[in-house]
C-alpha cells in the first residue's frame, strides 16, 4: 500500500512539472501587459480576455488566415508524406531490384544530415525554379513531402512492412495478382497503423516548423502560425506579449485535437511490429 503511494505522489509531481508551462500559458493569456511584467503566478489578478481578440485581429491580415495557411500545408504534408513513404517502403521491403540495399542504406544515411546544411542548396534550387516567392509559395514546403525525402518515415514503414508475412503475397500473386494489386489490397489495408503514426508526426511536425516556414514563406498573407507568432514581438515598438499568449494557446489547440483523435491507433503503430503467424 505505502509503496503504491508513493508511486501515485511520484506520478503526480511529475504530471505537475509537465503540465506547468501550459498552465503558466494559459494564465498570462488572459493578464494585461502591465501584469505580466509584475505578476509571475499562474493566475491573473485581473483576468483580460481582450488578448484574444486582439491578438486575432492585430495585423493586417486575421489571424484566422494564419492557422488557414497552417492547416493547409499540415494536411497536404500528411497526404504527401503517407502516400510517398508508403511507396517507397514498398519497393524497399517487398520488392527485389539491383542495388536495393545500398539505395536504402544511402537512404538511412541521410538522417544523419541536420535539416539546416540542406536548408541553403534547396532554397537555391528552389529559387532557380522560381518557387520562393513566386505565385505559389508553398511549393517548396509540400513538393518535398510528394517525393519521399522524410526517410524517418520511410524507415519506419520498412520495418513494420518487414513484419506482415510473406505468404500473403505468395498467395495473392497465386491468384494472380500483380505487385500494384498486391500493395493495394495486402499491403495498405495491414500498414494502417504505421499510416497513422506517419500522419500524426507529420501533422505535428509540420504545424510547429518554423525554420522551413520562415525562410521560404515571405508575405504576411501566406505566413503560417508559428512565423506569425513571431510578430508580436517588435524591438522598434511595443511588443504584445498578452496577444502572443493568447494566440499560442490557440495554436496548441488543433494539435491536440488531432493526437487525441489518432492517440489509439498512435500507440498501436508505435508498440506493433508486425503480423505473428
Amino acid at each position: 500500500m505505502g509503496r503504491r503511494f508513493w508511486r501515485l505522489v511520484i506520478l503526480v509531481l511529475i504530471l505537475a512539472v509537465v503540465l506547468y508551462p501550459l498552465l503558466w500559458m494559459l494564465g498570462t493569456s488572459f493578464k494585461s501587459r502591465e501584469e505580466i511584467a509584475t505578476n509571475i503566478g499562474l493566475w491573473p489578478d485581473v483576468f483580460t480576455p481582450g488578448n484574444f481578440r486582439d491578438g486575432w485581429q492585430n495585423f493586417d491580415v486575421s489571424f484566422g488566415r494564419f492557422f488557414a495557411n497552417s492547416a493547409m500545408v499540415a494536411l497536404l504534408t500528411v497526404v504527401g508524406n503517407a502516400v510517398s513513404c508508403l511507396l517507397a517502403a514498398y519497393a524497399f521491403a517487398r520488392l527485389r531490384f539491383r542495388m536495393r540495399k545500398v539505395w536504402f542504406a544511402i537512404m538511412i544515411g541521410t538522417l544523419l544530415l541536420p535539416g539546416h546544411v540542406l536548408i541553403i542548396p534547396q532554397y537555391v534550387l528552389f529559387k532557380q525554379l522560381g518557387w520562393v516567392g513566386g505565385d505559389w509559395p508553398y511549393l517548396p514546403l509540400l513538393v518535398p513531402q510528394f517525393l519521399a525525402t522524410e526517410a524517418f518515415f520511410v524507415f519506419l514503414m520498412v520495418q513494420f512492412m518487414r513484419g506482415i508475412p510473406y505468404e500473403l503475397d505468395e498467395a495473392a500473386k497465386i491468384d494472380g495478382a500483380s505487385p500494384y494489386t498486391v500493395f493495394a489490397h495486402v499491403i495498405v489495408p495491414l500498414s494502417r497503423p504505421a499510416l497513422v503514426t506517419t500522419a500524426i508526426f507529420s501533422f505535428i511536425w509540420t504545424w510547429n516548423d518554423f525554420f522551413r516556414q520562415l525562410v521560404f514563406l515571405s508575405d504576411l498573407q501566406d505566413y503560417t502560425v508559428p512565423v506569425a507568432l513571431t510578430l508580436f514581438i517588435d524591438s522598434t515598438s511595443e511588443s504584445a506579449v498578452g496577444p502572443m499568449f493568447a494566440m499560442s494557446l490557440l495554436s496548441l489547440v488543433p494539435v491536440f485535437l488531432f493526437f487525441v483523435a489518432f492517440q489509439r491507433l498512435l500507440v498501436e503503430g508505435i508498440n506493433t511490429s508486425g503480423i505473428k503467424g
